[in-house]
């Protein structure tokens, strides 16, 4: 039993708890996720590890409520306890300097760019940030990645944040000043993690200056050990698997549209729901 200690609503519908977990808090590295059974009888769930505290032996987690097993997670809170948390799962982030990384997150994805952006900054690396969502009341730890990040910018699809728009718009102003500039180089890497036509988009974006992209991909889960064969994706024109060989793949490499298909496999019956 994994105790929780603290619960916050960031955004409507979507939670950060706060959980103890100590040999995962020391353990766990940025990029990694964790399965969450919330009671003896729920199904599992794959949350990315938004944030870890070794010393006090603490892990938070930042959730969605899209779904029954979700909305089932969102009603603990403060001295509840999760049945089971296996992990940390899945290879972590490549974290070196490699100069100036832009880190894109969309909705909850830009809480599953927090722990790369902070290691990304202490690794030495210039930082940009950009996150988006549909609204303001959705966009979530806007003031933790601005402290962060060397630049900063948000997105909102209505426009009642920052720039109205889509986070490649931003993409693609960087890039145009860069062109401009006789200054400033390209950036040697982008992260990016959010909706999948999001990560495609980014990847189309970066593909076409030849900046090397990783995305973190969301596929379905069942055993999360690559056993079931339910989180394949294509990478590359090779079968892979979402829970072992990644979470993070090349974006210029991953068939978004294979992808798309196969998150709806259970939309019907999880709708139902």
């Amino acid at each position: 039993m994994f105790k929780i200690i603290e619960k916050t609503n960031l955004a409507p519908q979507i939670k950060k708890i706060v959980v103890e977990a100590g040999e995962i808090a020391r353990k766990a590295r940025p990029g990694q996720f964790v399965v969450i059974v919330s009671k003896e009888s729920s199904e599992r769930i794959p949350l990315t590890i938004a944030d870890l505290n070794p010393q006090e032996g603490t892990i938070t987690l930042i959730f969605q409520e899209i779904g029954f097993s979700t909305r089932e997670l969102g009603l603990l809170g403060p001295g509840d306890s999760i049945q089971h948390i296996l992990g940390p799962l899945g290879q972590p982030t490549d974290i070196e300097n490699f100069g100036t990384v832009i880190c894109v997150g969309g909705g909850v994805g830009i809480a599953e760019i927090y722990p790369v952006v902070k290691a990304m900054k202490k690794a030495g690396n210039r930082v940009l940030g950009i996150i988006g969502a549909r609204k303001e009341s959705l966009i979530i730890l806007k003031e933790e990645l601005r402290e962060l990040c060397d630049e900063f910018f948000i997105t909102t699809d209505d426009g009642s944040l920052g720039k109205k728009g889509l986070v490649t718009d931003i993409l693609q102003d960087l890039f145009t000043s860069v062109e401009k500039s006789t200054h400033t180089l390209y950036p040697n890497r982008v992260y990016a993690v959010g909706p999948v036509v999001m990560m495609q988009a980014v990847s189309n974006l970066t593909k076409m200056y030849n900046i090397k992209t990783i995305v973190s991909l969301n596929p379905i889960m069942v055993d999360a050990t690559g056993m079931c064969g339910s989180c394949r994706v294509s990478v590359g024109g090779k079968v892979v698997f979402g829970c072992v060989d990644g979470p993070e793949f090349d974006g210029h490499q991953v068939d978004f549209e294979e992808l798309k298909k196969r998150l709806n496999s259970f939309k019907e019956k999880e709708d139902s729901l």
